[in-house]
C-alpha cells in the first residue's frame, strides 16, 4: 500500500528547505523584550538619572541619537535618516540570507538576533529620533561602558554566534 507524502506547511518556505517563521520568532521576542525594558526604564526614569545596582553596574536613561559608542551623536540631526536607511537595509539583507539558508541553526541564530536588536533599535530611532539606553557597565578608576540596552546586547552575540558559525565552517574545510 502506497502512502501518501504528507504536504510541507512551511510557513515562509526558503530555497535551503526550512521556513524562516521559527527565526523571525527569536526576532520578534528580542524586539518584544527590549521595548518592554525600554518602556519600564523611560517610565521609571528621568533622562539622566542613574540608579546603581551593584559596584560595577547601574541603571541609566540615556539617549543616543548616534550609533554604537554614540558615533555621530553630536551632529545637527541628519544621522537619524542615515541610520535608519542602513537599519532598513540591513533588515531586507537580513531577511534574504534567513530565507537563503533557513535550515542552517547556528548562522541564523546569529541572523535572528541580529535582525531583533536592529529592528529594536530602529523602532526607538524612527518613533523617538535616538536610541534608548539604559544599561551602564563600569570599572571604578576606568570609568565607564558606553550605556546600551537588550537590542544591542542581541546584536553583539548574534555577531559572537556568527564569528563562531563562520569558524567551525572554515575548520570543517
Amino acid at each position: 500500500m502506497a502512502t501518501k507524502k504528507k504536504p510541507s506547511f512551511s510557513a515562509v518556505p526558503s530555497r535551503s528547505g526550512g521556513s524562516i517563521l521559527p527565526w523571525l520568532g527569536v526576532a520578534f521576542i528580542v524586539i518584544l523584550i527590549d521595548q518592554i525594558t525600554k518602556i519600564t526604564i523611560t517610565r521609571m526614569f528621568m533622562h539622566g538619572e542613574e540608579k546603581p545596582i551593584t559596584g560595577f553596574f547601574n541603571l541609566v536613561l540615556a539617549y543616543n541619537p548616534g550609533a554604537a559608542f554614540s558615533f555621530l551623536a553630536a551632529e545637527g540631526g541628519w544621522q537619524r535618516y542615515l541610520f535608519t536607511a542602513i537599519g532598513l537595509v540591513a533588515v531586507g539583507f537580513i531577511v534574504y540570507l534567513l530565507r537563503k539558508h533557513a535550515g542552517q541553526r547556528m548562522f541564523c541564530w546569529a541572523l535572528a538576533l541580529i535582525l531583533g536588536g536592529a529592528l529594536g533599535n530602529l523602532i526607538d530611532r524612527m518613533a523617538y529620533g535616538h536610541v534608548i539606553d539604559f544599561l551602564d557597565f563600569y570599572w571604578r578608576g576606568l570609568g565607564h561602558f558606553p550605556a546600551f540596552n537588550v537590542a544591542d546586547s542581541a546584536i553583539c552575540v548574534g555577531a559572537f554566534l556568527f564569528i563562531v558559525d563562520e569558524l567551525r565552517r572554515v575548520s570543517k574545510h
